[in-house]
């Protein structure tokens, strides 16, 4: 009996460390992903009223974790009984993110004119004030459905070989870190420039080292946020990248001389080069076909 318990313990033990070093693997393989959620999330939950930043980030959490809650099983039931699901839904992923990389990139190099939004009048009634927070808060959880699955099915993806047990520990870490850690870190975020005006607000002495810091913080925080988006971008590309040249073997085999982060950058680059024309000419066909 004694001994059972203890073989239990050891299968526990063995499993654990299974995860453990899974998760390392699998963390780098998203790490793009997660840059990028961060940089999305950091930009959706930031404009917002100061003492509303938090409780709007809060409800976005709930969101998220809801959205694991339901990708989760969705994704174990199809490693377990379609796992050629997987890598279909990988590479739809991939182009999916090839398409969005490409878009930034293009959007960066050819800037065009956004249409003129309706000035926002600054009189709101506090029941119109949270309709518009309520509808800024379903959007970022709609894209962090979106991102959820990404991330999700990446971290499959790279444990796809393993047993069950390892399969649901190690994308369970990278979920919770998807989550906990990236809305940790997009609270410090758009906190940082209240925090920085209450270092200036801390003494009435002009030009103190409160001042300066305050101030740097203040001055940062769109910067951190563009340079955020600018990373998200080119980890968008080497994601995606790394999808094709993971799973399409002739792909692999035209980018295998390549360093790898260079290969990966190229095949990202390209085929979100071919997938954005696309994608524009079936928006333009959905658009005359829906307007007659």
């Amino acid at each position: 009996m004694a001994s059972g318990f203890f073989a239990l313990l050891d299968d526990i033990a063995t499993l654990m460390d299974d995860v453990a070093v899974m998760s390392k693997v699998a963390g780098k393989k998203t790490a793009g992903l997660l840059g990028d959620d961060l940089a999305v999330n950091a930009e959706k939950a930031s404009g917002f009223i100061s003492d509303r930043e938090l409780p709007v980030l809060w409800a976005i959490t709930k969101g998220s974790l809801l959205n694991k809650l339901i990708i989760l099983p969705v994704a174990f039931l199809l490693s377990a009984f379609i796992p050629v699901a997987i890598k279909i839904i990988l590479l739809i992923g991939g182009l999916y993110l090839a398409y969005e990389g490409a878009e930034k990139i293009h959007e960066y190099l050819f800037p065009h004119k956004h249409a003129k939004s309706t000035p926002v009048p600054e009189n709101l009634s506090k029941e119109q004030m949270l309709e518009r927070e309520d509808e800024k808060v379903k959007s970022a959880i709609l894209t962090d459905f979106i991102l959820s699955v990404e991330i999700v099915i990446i971290a499959l993806g790279t444990v796809s070989g393993e047993e069950l047990p390892t399969q649901i520990g190690v994308v369970s870490v990278i979920a919770l870190v998807a989550t906990v850690g990236v809305y940790g870190v997009v609270a410090l975020i758009v906190r940082m420039d209240e925090f920085g005006a209450k270092l200036i607000n801390m003494n009435e002495q002009t030009d103190s080292f409160s001042d300066k810091v305050g101030q740097f913080l203040v001055n940062a925080l769109p910067w951190v946020i563009k340079g955020l988006a600018l990373i998200g971008t080119i980890a968008l590309m080497l994601v995606s990248g790394g999808i094709f040249v993971h799973n399409l073997e002739f792909i692999h085999d035209l980018v295998h001389s390549l360093p790898t982060i260079l290969g990966e950058f190229l095949v990202g680059l390209v085929v979100g080069a071919i997938v954005l024309p696309l994608v524009g000419l079936g928006k333009k066909i959905w658009k005359s076909v829906s307007n007659k």
